[in-house]
């Protein structure tokens, strides 16, 4: 695994044909990325192709022709082989383009709301923060529209008010500080993990045990760096993460759980299910968009296609949350209902799968 350093709110796109052209007396890094000890032999245009997002292997090798590929100071062709504890820098005769959180007028699922602090209820297919390919539309772009002057922290630049992120595709519950002091103390209680978080997930597969733990360092893949995977804790990658769980409803195929929180890891629960085997229904990353249990009918696949087409990713829904109060003190717990789309798609599996046990399995 590689370490990497670089502002995710900064746009990867430029005009490849004004890399020569420009003349700048400065240049500027864009990234920087030092490759891990175990680090195989790789040329470098194909290693920085599965770290840098939203960037071709022809913009590299024209960023490289340039003189703008650097490794350990030194700027070298496209077709330069990667070691380990190389430190690799990508930079450009103009400065990194920021991007400008604009205020826009989308509605909110507000739940809660007083002078401290905002839960909303986030829909499906929505980012919460700007990033790569992602620049407007956002849950943030929302946020800053409706609530002045929301609370800014320099490691969150760009993320006014978040305390903690939920994927695209997850829905459910999330809070959001109106004031620095919220702020702090919201970040404190995600940190210590004395705030309560509860999910609920359809799983492909019948998991076995009734409820369980799973435990599992987390850290980014080393293939492909857009997801995440488990690492022996032995292997010093990632971080420490845990994620508890107790079955809800079988339906023969598929189960729905509901996931309590110990850590707070990107991608946790999609990774750590992903682990055992059971990875999330629908999930486009973790190869849950494929039937992994079932039947070879082409009714099955159908029903299973259909399945697919009621909701846009991972069947993942933030269900519950507590919060302490960060002013009042007092215990907050906010639930949520499933989203349409997650509804309609259980209320199908459980009408397949009672189908099935009288002995229609096609």
């Amino acid at each position: 695994m590689s370490s990497i350093e670089e502002n995710e709110f900064y746009e990867e796109d430029f005009d490849e044909s004004s890399i020569d052209a420009e003349e700048s007396e400065e240049l500027y890094e864009h990234h920087n990325i030092i490759a891990d000890v175990g680090q195989e032999l790789l040329r470098i245009d194909k290693f920085l192709m599965d770290r840098i997002p939203n960037i071709s292997r022809n913009k590299l090798q024209n960023i490289a022709k340039a003189g703008n590929l650097l490794v350990n100071g030194k700027a070298v062709k496209s077709n330069y082989k990667v070691h380990p504890k190389d430190e690799i820098s990508v930079v450009l005769p103009f400065p990194v383009r920021e991007t400008t959180l604009v205020p826009e007028n989308i509605p909110i699922d507000i739940v809660y709301e007083d002078d401290d602090l905002v839960i909303v209820n986030k829909p499906p297919n929505m980012v919460v923060h700007p990033g790569f390919g992602n620049y407007s539309g956002t849950l943030m772009n929302a946020l800053v529209y409706h609530f002045d002057n929301l609370p800014k922290r320099d490691d969150f630049y760009g993320r006014p008010g978040l305390v903690h992120r939920l994927d695209k595709h997850t829905t459910g519950l999330l809070v959001v500080a109106k004031t620095e002091y919220a702020m702090t103390h919201l970040s404190r209680q995600f940190f210590d993990r004395t705030s309560e978080r509860r999910y609920y997930a359809l799983v492909w597969g019948d998991v076995e045990e009734d409820e369980g733990t799973i435990t599992g360092n987390i850290g980014r893949s080393q293939k492909n760096r857009k997801v995440f995977k488990v690492y022996p804790e032995d292997e010093g990658y990632g971080k420490h993460a845990v994620t508890h769980y107790k079955v809800i409803e079988r339906f023969r195929y598929v189960t729905l759980v509901e996931c309590k929180l110990e850590t707070g890891r990107t991608h946790q629960i999609r990774v750590h299910f992903k682990h055992i085997g059971h990875p999330l229904f629908h999930d486009l990353e973790y190869g849950g968009d494929k039937i992994i249990k079932g039947t070879t009918f082409t009714k099955y696949k159908q029903f299973i296609d259909n399945c697919f087409g009621l909701i846009p990713g991972q069947a993942l829904h933030a269900k519950t949350l507590g919060i302490t109060h960060p002013v009042t003190g007092e215990w907050l717990h906010f639930d949520s209902e499933l989203p349409e789309g997650m509804v309609t798609l259980l209320e199908k599996w459980r009408i397949y799968s009672s189908n099935v046990q009288g002995g229609d399995d096609q």
